[in-house]
């Protein structure tokens, strides 16, 4: 998705959202106090926001109100193994510098990567609570907070050990926020559970603190590939599965809520369907 300029912004904008809007657009659209919300999002896609980032946060926070737990991702993809680099990739000569040099994770202090400003700022708050995983930490906030980034294994990162399969267990939804599903990280999840003649397996890397120092660990992890996740998208809103989302605007943005459980086991369903060569 192609970043707006703030004017752009402003001039499709015909009111501007606040806090107490946004509130009231995430309530419509079925964000409960309570629930468990995994949020993936846009902040131009609302239109222009009175506060920004700030502003969505506090409208997401009220809305699930004291009880609710608050999730977003806060990954950091530029920690991985150098070799795969693709987007752009690097000289071969520079593989191993990037790997006895480039900083430790420090979950305080590694900033997110292509998560957007909204994720971004969520993780600088300081009751928020980060995961110890150094490329596809999660950040909680709220009472599910801790039993959602604890032990977050190493390997198979977005798997069974994760911060997607504790929402999974706990009952959690999802909420797209102006964007679709091909940004959406459950189905990284489905992924890790489903079958196909297509998976693999492979070893990944990452700088870490150990009790003693800074090193690069190796450890196996699925070869993740969302590029067909807005297709499960589209077939999981027209299923019989499809019901349960609620589709509406908040700000400008077009988004869906759903839970989580539902949208995960019909990826499963569609990966062993369709993920045949």
């Amino acid at each position: 998705m192609q970043e707006m300029s703030e004017k752009e912004i402003v001039e499709k904008t015909k009111v501007p959202a606040t806090i107490e809007s946004l509130r009231a657009d995430l309530r419509a659209l079925g964000v409960k106090p309570g629930m468990i919300v995994l949020v993936h999002s846009s902040l131009s896609a609302m239109g222009w926001v009175c506060g920004g980032a700030v502003a969505v946060i506090a409208a997401l926070q009220e809305a699930l109100g004291p009880a609710g737990t608050l999730v977003m991702p806060a990954h950091s993809p530029d920690l991985t193994e150098p070799s795969g680099w693709e987007s752009p990739p690097v000289p071969k000569s520079w593989w191993p510098v990037i790997r006895e040099n480039m900083p430790a994770y420090n979950p305080a202090l590694t900033p997110t990567r292509s998560m957007g400003i909204i994720a971004e700022t969520f993780r600088k708050q300081r009751s928020v609570l980060r995961s110890a995983h150094p490329q596809v930490s999660f950040c909680a906030c709220g009472p599910q907070a801790s039993r959602i980034t604890n032990n977050h294994s190493l390997a198979f990162g977005l798997g069974e050990h994760s911060p997607l399969a504790k929402i999974y267990d706990l009952h959690g939804f999802v909420l797209l926020l102006g964007i679709d599903h091909g940004n959406n990280t459950s189905m990284h999840l489905a992924e890790h559970r489903a079958t196909f003649p297509t998976k693999r397996i492979i070893q990944q890397g990452a700088p870490v603190s150990t009790s003693a120092s800074r090193c690069w660990a190796t450890f196996e992890d699925v070869d993740i590939d969302s590029s067909d996740f807005d297709r499960i998208g589209k077939s999981f809103l027209r299923s019989d599965a499809g019901h349960v989302v609620r589709r509406g605007r908040v700000g400008m943005a077009d988004c869906q809520l759903m839970p989580q459980r539902n949208v995960v086991d019909f990826a499963v369903g569609w990966l062993e369907a369709n993920r045949s060569n």
